[in-house]
């Protein structure tokens, strides 16, 4: 068995485990359906993806030379909490100007990106009813603005 636990290459045994200071960190609400999680994860994560280039590997290539796209350079962890915890982490990461994305209620009923942004635009920050956050920063702050979220499971 190679050290990466998995089939196919094997990782280079002297390479040092890598360790980041930042953290990609998404928090969906609690009471959200299955697929809804899924959409509302991987549109939020588009978000970062598009606009923190840090957060962007390099491309992927398998052994017959067929590339891949790049990727997050780091986990993303994805947490869940009430719609409460979730308002209070939105104020956090806004208080701390943390690179963040949001997905509301609303987004659910629209079918495009202007519609998208055209519902969390006729809302007031404070009334949005949000059903997901994704947010990007140095460890301890994402960790302080997702403080009462708790592991997916």
């Amino acid at each position: 068995m190679n050290p990466s636990g998995a089939g196919g290459a094997s990782l280079p045994d002297a390479a040092p485990p890598v360790r980041f200071d930042t953290k990609i960190t998404v928090v969906l609400r609690d009471d959200l359906e299955p697929w809804q999680r899924l959409n509302v994860t991987a549109f939020l994560v588009s978000g970062l993806g598009t606009t923190v280039h840090e957060v962007i590997g390099q491309p992927y290539e398998d052994a017959d030379g067929v590339s891949y796209l790049p990727m997050f350079r780091q986990p993303v962890l994805v947490l869940e909490a009430s719609k409460e915890t979730l308002t209070a982490a939105h104020g956090r990461a806004l208080s701390r100007a943390l690179p963040r994305a949001v997905f509301t209620s609303d987004l659910f009923a629209t079918g495009n990106d202007r519609d998208n942004r055209a519902a969390v635009r006729a809302v007031p920050t404070g009334e949005l009813d949000l059903v997901g956050l994704a947010v990007h920063g140095p460890r301890n702050a994402v960790d302080k603005v997702v403080k009462g979220a708790r592991m997916h499971p």
